[in-house]
């Protein structure tokens, strides 16, 4: 035998004895939570900071208090939604014209509160009965 068939002959035995050899993977399950969370909470961070933002307009605030909603209590509902509902009144906002359907959103957010309040989840409105 050649010096270049002993090699390949030595490197073939070597290679089928590795292939032999089990080889260990690790896999685990990941929820598609943990793989969107990253880029949605950074929308969502976002979004929640436009609807902070969107509540703390002195003109938003007077349209609450016309409403009979308190704006304080209001702006703690916000903070107690989850990302998509954030999300959700972030996008309503967002397709609100400018100054024309800001009663319509403020109509919507009392609904949002009543029903809430109805369910039992909060207490907003001192009117309403919890079916809790």
């Amino acid at each position: 035998m050649s010096t270049i068939q002993r090699l390949i002959a030595s490197t073939l035995v070597v290679s089928c004895t590795l292939m032999s050899v089990p080889m260990r993977a690790h896999a685990d399950i990941i929820p598609t939570e943990a793989l969107l969370a990253p880029a949605d909470s950074a929308i969502t961070g976002s979004a929640r900071e436009r609807v902070q933002a969107f509540f703390e307009r002195s003109d938003v605030q007077r349209a609450l208090v016309g409403q009979g909603v308190d704006a304080q209590a209001a702006q703690e509902r916000v903070n107690a939604m989850s990302d998509a509902e954030v999300a959700q009144l972030d996008g309503r906002i967002a397709q609100a014209p400018a100054g024309g359907e800001v009663l319509g959103l403020i109509f919507t957010i009392f609904i949002i509160l009543l029903v809430t309040d109805i369910l039992g989840l909060t207490k907003v409105f001192p009117f309403t009965r919890s079916v809790r």
